[in-house]
Parts: C-alpha cells; structure tokens; sequence
C-alpha cells in the first residue's frame, strides 16, 4: 500500500458513518489509534458545524472539521472557526436571481455564521428535526440575503440530483460552485472555488504536509474534488458511481466498517 500517510482526511455520512448514523466502536477506535499515534485525522464534510456533535458524541475526542463542503475549517477544541469563505450577499442575490429566472419551484435556505445557524424559505422542505435556536424560517425575502453564507441550499421538488446538479451548474457557471451529497434532490452552492479539495488543501499546507501524504475518504460527488486533490482516494463500496470511477482504491461500504477495515490494513492497527 506504498508510504504510511501523514494525513486522513475522511467524509462523514454515507462513509465514515453508518445508514442509522451511527459510528462503530471499531471505527471511533481505529481513529483514536492513529491520532495518538500522531498522524492528524481530519473530518471533511458538507455538514454544518451544529450538525458536529452528533459524531464527536461518538469519538474518543472531538476532531478538527473542514464543514459546508470547504467553507469552514474548523477547530472543537477551542470551539473557534480557523478560515471561513462564504458567499457575499451581492453574490447569493446574484445566485438566487439566475436560479429563480432558470428553476420552476426553487426554494433556499442559507447556512450563516459559519455554518452555526440557518435560515430558510417558508415553504423550503426541512428534512430533520429543526432546532429553533439555530433554524427559523425567514421573515421576508430581504433576509435570505442579510448575510454572508457559506452555503445555499437549492431544492425544486423531487429532483434526479445527477441532472439538477448539472441545471443548477449551467445556470451559475463562473459565478459559484454547486455540487449534491444526497440522493433527495438538494443541490449544495458555495463560491467560486471552494471545494471540500480547497478546504482540505488550506488545512494540510497550514501542517505542513503535501497533497500526496494525504489518505481521504468519500462515497458522494461532493467529494470528488477531495478525492482528485488527494495523494491516495479511496471510495467506499457503497459509494455513487462517479466516485468509484476516480478513486485510486475501494474499500468496503459505510455498513460494514469500510473506512476502518482500510486503516487496521495500512497503520497496521490490530
């Protein structure tokens, strides 16, 4: 399997997480095993950053996450967001006019304060348990674009993503990023050049370690750009068909302990 690698950098849904959301004890040890041994692991998500504690309730300690697909690199043991790069308000108004002008039924909603809280459109469908602290719904159009965003939710009904993605990417070519992590129909803006690879590159050059020392994970066409950046890829088995055509290797899916079983294997973890 070549050189040990200096850091892994690994997806959260879909991969390191199982269906129920759940992380294995197999996969929390694994993890904890190798940062105190000192290789960095790092989380790469397009999760929000109140959306963490879901997995660090699951870890042996909090890990350092790069969330909303590159947005924000952030660090849970201060609590403090290191690099953020949000959609201006001049831009997310930009976006939302093309899209408005080229999507019948569009609704938003905007990740704010880096991703701590959300606003959204009345009738945008929420999918979870909304917190009512950090969730609320807008109050006229004027506020979606208050503030700057690291991420633009998109959705227009029940969509084939693969396509809408392609639609929505047409509509703002040049101007913003859009990418999908779920098979539901939401399409993911961000701005112009920020990737989970973007995200992931400004956190291995502030350690020191070059793109190909860095081992990463991932099942969804959001961590594509990731998987291209990084020295070694490896998709799950369970991953979308475009991820498994440009990962280097595959390891078992989500369900089964994939992203552990592929560690034990390369840091010789018993």
């Amino acid at each position: 399997m070549g050189d040990q690698p200096r850091l892994v950098a690994s997806d959260i849904d879909g991969t390191l997480l199982r269906d129920d959301r759940t992380l294995s004890s197999r996969t929390a040890a694994v993890l904890a095993r190798i940062s105190a041994a000192g290789t960095p692991v790092v989380l790469v998500t397009g999760r929000p950053i109140r959306w963490l504690q879901l997995v660090y309730d699951q870890l042996a300690a909090p890990l350092p996450a790069i969330c909303a697909n590159g947005a924000v690199v952030y660090d849970p043991a201060t609590d403090e967001v290191l690099r953020a790069d949000p959609l201006a308000p001049e831009l997310l108004a930009e976006v939302a006019r093309r899209l408005r002008a080229e999507v019948p039924g569009v609704s938003f909603a905007v990740e704010i304060v880096d991703s701590r809280q959300m606003r959204h459109e009345t009738h945008y469908p929420m999918r979870w348990d909304a917190d009512a602290e950090a969730i609320r719904a807008i109050e006229s159009p004027e506020e979606l674009l208050a503030a700057p965003a690291v991420k633009l939710l998109v959705r227009a009904g029940e969509q084939d993503p693969d396509v809408f993605v392609r639609v929505v990417a047409g509509a703002l070519e040049g101007l913003a990023e859009a990418t999908h992590s779920s098979y539901s129909g939401l399409i993911e803006i961000s701005a112009a050049g920020v990737t989970k690879a973007a995200g992931l590159a400004w956190y291995a050059a502030r350690l020191g370690i070059d793109e190909r020392d860095v081992l990463a994970f991932g099942d969804m066409p959001n961590d594509l750009p990731m998987l291209t950046w990084a020295g070694r890829a490896v998709a799950v088995a369970n991953a979308h068909p475009a991820v498994l055509e440009i990962a280097h290797e595959v390891t078992g899916p989500n369900t089964e302990d994939g992203v552990a079983a592929y560690l034990e294997q390369v840091f010789e973890v018993d």
